[in-house]
């Protein structure tokens, strides 16, 4: 996996303190993207042991309450187990904070790929659906378009449909 950015305490993409990561990769394509050079999966620094550890150091950081994953495209990451060692790690050495995942897939689409949903199990919640930029809209909350949704994973995944998190 490749990344561009690790944002080490971020208050612009979720709710409190988090570390975000910005994965490179993504084929949605979507008119408008606000990353638009993360889209090419050679774009960027490789993710290594070394990364993983660092990462997971911000992560231990008391005020920080969670991590963005972001892209790029995260359910893209699935050339090899970087992005799926690295959740399982979160989970297992910091059970209490949170995982909130940007994607342009939707839920409906991602239950039905067993890598896609490897990946999102770890997840709390999900930013879903590709940007639409005739859809735009600045005043929405932790996403950009009125076609996205924020989804509570765990509830979606025990129902096997989309479940809107509180609150949101």
């Amino acid at each position: 996996m490749k990344y561009t950015t690790i944002r080490k305490l971020d208050v612009s993409n979720g709710p409190g303190v988090r570390v975000t990561l910005f994965v490179s990769g993504c084929t949605h394509k979507c008119e408008g993207c606000f990353n638009e050079d993360l889209q090419d999966f050679n774009h960027g620094n490789d993710w290594t042991k070394d990364t993983e550890d660092m990462f997971i150091g911000y992560l231990k950081n008391p005020v920080v309450v969670g991590i963005n994953l972001l892209g790029g495209e995260p359910l893209q990451q699935t050339m090899d187990d970087s992005l799926l060692n690295l959740l399982k790690r979160a989970k297992e050495e910091c059970p209490d904070k949170d995982i909130w995942m940007w994607t342009g897939d939707v839920f409906e689409d991602i239950i039905g790929n067993e890598k896609k949903m490897e990946l999102l199990k770890y997840a709390d919640v999900l930013v879903d659906g590709k940007f639409d930029l005739s859809k735009r809209n600045i005043k929405l909350k932790y996403r950009g378009s009125e076609n996205q949704r924020i989804l509570d994973v765990v509830k979606s995944i025990e129902e096997s449909r989309p479940i809107k998190l509180d609150n949101q």
